[in-house]
């Protein structure tokens, strides 16, 4: 949206502000936490699934980012491996987790939707977003946190319903 407006007609952001967001996560936390898990060759997958959920139990203590990571736990050649280049992502992850220096805004309609137990959108980001989106609602669902489409779907659902003015599910 700040670099082809044109494309945008309205933008929603789910619990995520254009602030850096490594202050915020334990994403690097549990990039190590993958990167460590060991499971033997050959094992079934229910097997190298539930060792490798027992491994990052410790630094993964929400089950449902647990599961989440897991779902990145692929079998090939007779191992389980993670589908995902750990190692690019953790060699990159401070510019994955910034926002790029932008001086152009968009100012089409936007909403940054974010969970009420959650930090990625906090009354800190509220200048920059403003800044960079004068046009931006923001709002909260209560009882969420980062994943507010899975913690709370219909309220998350009614949200994007209302900002997209299309009828509510």
């Amino acid at each position: 949206s700040l670099q082809r407006p044109e494309l945008v007609e309205r933008l929603v952001c789910v619990d995520i502000s254009p602030s850096e967001t490594s202050a915020v996560t334990s994403f690097q936390a549990f990039v190590a936490a993958m990167r460590a898990v060991n499971i033997p060759r050959g094992l079934p997958r229910s097997t190298a699934r539930r060792l490798a959920e027992e491994q990052l139990r410790l630094t993964v203590q929400e089950p449902t980012i647990r599961n989440f990571l897991l779902t990145n736990l692929v079998s090939s050649e007779d191992q389980f491996v993670w589908r995902v280049n750990l190692e690019a992502i953790s060699q990159h992850l401070n510019e994955i987790m910034s926002f790029p220096d932008f001086q152009t805004s968009y100012s089409g309609p936007a909403l940054f939707l974010g969970g009420s137990k959650s930090e990625y959108i906090s009354s800190n980001d509220y200048p920059e977003i403003e800044r960079l989106f004068p046009e931006a609602e923001i709002q909260y669902v209560p009882d969420a946190g980062h994943w507010v489409h899975a913690d709370q779907p219909q309220q998350f659902l009614t949200a994007l319903c209302n900002f997209l003015e299309l009828p509510a599910p």
